[in-house]
């Protein structure tokens, strides 16, 4: 009996969690395809920084291709995935704050400095852990200055 009523709780818990993260997915294209390409580049970093926290064992072929699609990343045109009317005032599944479209200069700016931070982690990224440690910095406080300005805090 316990049996089953372990199976039946476990079985809602799931359907819960489902339904939660459906809940939360956006049905507006574009913000799921901004979300794509930030899971991308979470992943990528998630390599590059467990190496630097000395988490995960340095390996000079994982870091440079985590670099090099970090770059790739940043050369995407994503101006389809940003349109007007896609902050998480009319979409709550996005974090993307209304501010993006007051100042969308900035924004480009910003993504600049991503661009060219992966440039530099892409260079450094194959030399040794100390070079991927250096370029680590630039990388994350690039990702940062957007998050920072331009994406809501988590509830």
């Amino acid at each position: 009996m316990m049996k089953k009523i372990s199976i039946f709780a476990a079985g809602l818990m799931s359907v819960a969690v489902i339904g939660t993260a459906i809940a939360h997915e956006s049905e507006n294209p574009a913000v799921k395809a901004r979300t794509s390409i930030m899971q991308l580049y979470s992943f990528n970093l998630g390599t590059l920084g467990g190496m630097a926290k000395g988490e995960t064992e340095y390996d000079a072929e994982a870091a440079t291709r985590a670099a090099n699609n970090i770059v790739v990343l940043t050369q995407i045109d994503q101006s389809a995935m940003w349109p007007a009317g896609s902050d998480n005032v009319a979409d709550p599944s996005t974090r993307a704050l209304p501010a993006i479209w007051e100042n969308f200069p900035d924004v480009g700016a910003k993504g600049q400095a991503l661009a060219d931070a992966a440039v530099a982690m892409q260079a450094a990224a194959g030399q040794d852990v100390e070079a991927l440690k250096g370029a680590m910095g630039d990388l994350g406080g690039a990702c940062s200055a957007c998050h920072k300005a331009y994406r809501a805090p988590k509830d």
